[in-house]
């Protein structure tokens, strides 16, 4: 355990400490880094390790060629793909792999269903990258996530009326359920503006918990996905952590203060 103490507090990145998609703000930056100061702080995402080093990486180091390096010494801990992909002081821990657990046969089987359910799709747009193979789940974009910023935000006012992805995601659980001719043991959650992430049952974002050193008598979590369905909502509600829902990363920075840890 670290030795600042017995606390450990663990972020969500995106809508959580910075804004969807964005970088850090520097308010938010800046308290972060008085707060590992006292206490054990570790960052828990749904997305790659590059993606979070972009988004965490302040606007003073704009430019440096290793945004990785960076992020891994700015916390204690970095869980990456929900903590698929671990790190603690700057060190891998673990790294587990959703082709060697489901295997290949099946995820293509998956991948293809994702696909021709998508081409059916009529949005206002659609963009490139829709599928997205990471080390520990399968993200899944119906606008694809090569879209603009302008065209992610009307994505996602889009999605809040006609429920895009909750409509999906029920797809799939047909055609990949229990009761199925084809079953995956998978979960599906919604996360950020665009996509939801499809991971065997376990691989959400408490999976990072067991990689935690014992001793801490108080994890905090705080997330903006918390609602039954969101990436958040399983560590939020897990015993082991006292979980704090959030709006923004203002919002954030209000409820640590209030905390004062």
């Amino acid at each position: 355990m670290s030795g600042k103490g017995d606390t450990l507090v663990l972020f969500d990145v995106d809508g959580t400490i910075t804004p969807s998609r964005q970088v850090i703000e520097d308010p938010v930056h800046e308290y972060l880094r008085e707060l590992r100061s006292r206490v054990t702080v570790g960052l828990v995402g749904g997305s790659d390790l590059n993606k979070i080093a972009e988004q965490t990486l302040p606007s003073a180091l704009k430019g440096v060629t290793d945004p990785i390096s960076n992020c891994l010494e700015s916390y204690d801990y970095v869980f990456a793909e929900n903590g698929l992909v671990a790190y603690k002081d700057g060190s891998m821990i673990a790294k587990k792999s959703i082709v060697d657990h489901i295997g290949d046969e099946k995820l293509q089987r998956f991948i293809n269903f994702c696909l021709h359910y998508m081409s059916k799709l009529e949005l206002p747009v659609k963009r490139g990258n829709f599928i997205e193979f990471r080390n520990g789940l399968i993200n899944v974009c119906p606008v694809g996530r090569s879209c603009n910023q302008s065209e992610r935000d009307n994505f996602n006012d889009y999605d809040k009326k006609h429920g895009v992805r909750a409509k999906f995601i029920e797809e799939l659980k047909k055609r990949f359920g229990p009761d199925s001719d084809d079953p995956l043991d998978m979960v599906y959650s919604i996360g950020g503006q665009i996509s939801f992430d499809a991971f065997p049952k376990g691989w959400d974002k408490t999976y990072c918990l067991n990689l935690i050193d014992s001793g801490y008598k108080r994890i905090y979590f705080f997330g903006d996905k918390t609602a039954p369905g969101g990436n958040d909502h399983e560590i939020y509600s897990d015993a082991r952590t006292i979980g704090h829902s959030v709006k923004n990363p203002s919002d954030t920075l209000d409820q640590l203060r209030d905390l004062k840890l």
